[in-house]
C-alpha cells in the first residue's frame, strides 16, 4: 500500500522531524510511504523514502491518485495561533484526500489553539471525515470529545523514538546542561538578557557545560549565538538535523532548560531533569502532565539572580522521571502505532 505522510516535514524543525522519524518507525513493513516535504531531496536522503514538494499541487494530486491512505500528523498542525495559513493548508489537503476516496488518519494530533470560528469549522469537518483519530494530550482530547468524534489518546510518539549517539559528544566537558530557546513575541530583548545573565550565573555556580540546541536553526540559531557569545568558553552550539541523534544528545545531559516542546519530551525520556519556559498551551499542558517546574514566558521573573538560583536548586535537588514512569510513557506512546496498524492492516486485508 502507498501511504502519503503529511506534516510540517522538511522545514528544519527538530520536533517535527522527530515526529516524522517516529511515524516511519511505527509504520508496518509492507507500507510504501510518500512524504510531503519542504525539502524532498533531503527527506529522501535522510529517511530512505520517496518524497515530494509539499507546495506543488500537481505533485500532491498525482501522489493522491496513486495512494490508498493519507496520514495527517503529528503535532500542532491544526492551530491558528501563528497564522491562519496552517489550518487552511492542512485541512485543505485532508479535505481533498477525503474527496478523492483515500482513507484518512489524523495521527498524534496536538489540536489548537483554534481562536477563529472558520478554523474551528474546518478542523471539525476534517476530523469527522477521518477513519481514525489519535491525539497526544488532554487538551486535544477535550476538543474532539466536544465535537463527538471517536479518538485514541496517547503520549507524544517521540517518547518511543529510537536514539543514535552524537559523535564526539563524550569529548566535551561534563557535566552538561542542554538549553533550547526559540523566538517569540514575549521573549523580548530584555527577557533574553535576563535569561542569558541567569545562565551565566548558573554556569559559574555549577561549572556545567552548556549545550545550545537550536531545534529550528532558521529561527533559533540567533538566540543560541547570542548566548554563546556571552559564554564562549563554557558553551557550544549543536545544530543537529537527524532527530534520533538529537534525542540521543539528551542521554548525555544532566538537565534541560527548554522552551521547545520536544526538547522537554526528549529530555524527560532520556532521564534528564527538566525546567520549562512555556510560550504555548501545549508546553503548559506538558508541564502539568509531567510535573515539570518552570514559568509561563509572560510571567518570567525580572530578577536574573532569582532565576539562576531556582535553576541551581533544580540542578542540585530536582528529580528526573523514574524509569518505570519513562517506560510507561514510552509504552503508552506506542498506542499511536497500534492505531496505524489497525487501520492499515484492515484496509490491506480488504484489498
Amino acid at each position: 500500500m502507498r501511504v502519503i505522510l503529511c506534516g510540517y516535514y522538511g522545514k528544519g524543525n527538530g520536533g517535527d522531524e522527530a515526529l516524522l522519524a517516529s511515524l516511519l518507525q511505527m509504520l508496518p513493513n509492507n507500507i510504501q510511504p510518500y512524504v510531503l516535504s519542504g525539502n524532498p531531496s533531503e527527506t529522501e536522503k535522510r529517511y530512505g523514502v520517496q518524497a515530494g514538494d509539499r507546495l506543488n499541487t500537481f505533485t500532491i494530486l498525482q501522489a493522491m491518485r496513486r495512494s490508498d491512505i493519507f496520514i495527517w500528523g503529528g503535532g500542532s498542525l491544526i492551530q491558528d495561533a501563528t497564522s491562519l495559513a496552517s489550518p487552511f493548508y492542512y485541512a485543505g489537503l485532508m479535505g481533498i484526500a477525503q474527496k478523492m476516496g483515500l482513507k484518512t488518519i489524523a495521527w498524534a494530533q496536538g489540536i489548537g489553539p483554534l481562536n477563529h470560528p472558520i478554523t474551528q469549522f474546518l478542523a471539525k469537518q476534517c476530523f469527522q471525515g477521518c477513519t481514525a483519530v489519535s491525539v497526544r494530550d488532554g487538551r486535544s482530547a477535550k476538543i474532539v470529545t466536544k465535537w463527538d468524534i471517536p479518538f485514541t489518546l496517547a503520549p507524544d510518539p517521540v517518547w518511543a523514538l529510537e536514539t543514535s549517539p552524537f559523535p564526539g559528544l563524550e569529548n566535551l566537558p561534563t557535566p552538561k546542561v542542554a538549553v533550547s530557546f526559540r523566538p517569540h513575541p514575549q521573549l523580548t530583548p530584555s527577557r533574553l538578557e535576563i535569561l542569558t545573565q541567569a545562565l551565566i550565573d548558573f554556569q559559574k555556580a555549577t561549572e556545567a557545560f552548556i549545550l545550545l540546541l537550536p531545534f529550528q536553526p532558521i529561527k533559533d540559531l540567533k538566540i543560541a549565538e547570542f548566548i554563546h557569545q556571552k559564554l564562549p568558553d563554557h558553551s557550544q552550539i549543536l545544530t543537529i538535523e537527524n532527530p534520533r541523534v538529537l534525542k540521543g544528545v539528551f542521554g548525555e545531559v544532566e538537565m534541560v532548560i527548554g522552551m521547545r516542546f520536544h526538547s522537554l519530551i526528549m529530555g524527560a525520556a532520556e532521564k534528564c531533569r527538566c525546567f520549562a519556559i512555556s510560550y504555548d498551551p501545549k508546553v503548559s499542558q506538558l508541564m502539568t502532565d509531567l510535573k515539570i517546574p518552570g514559568w509561563e514566558l509572560s510571567k518570567l521573573p525580572e530578577d536574573a539572580n532569582l532565576i539562576s538560583q531556582i535553576w541551581i536548586d533544580n540542578y542540585a535537588n530536582g528529580e528526573a522521571l523514574l524509569l518505570d514512569k519513562i517506560e510507561f510513557f514510552r509504552e503508552r506512546s506506542l498506542i499511536h502505532q497500534e492505531v496505524l496498524h489497525s487501520v492499515l492492516e484492515g484496509i490491506g486485508n480488504r484489498k
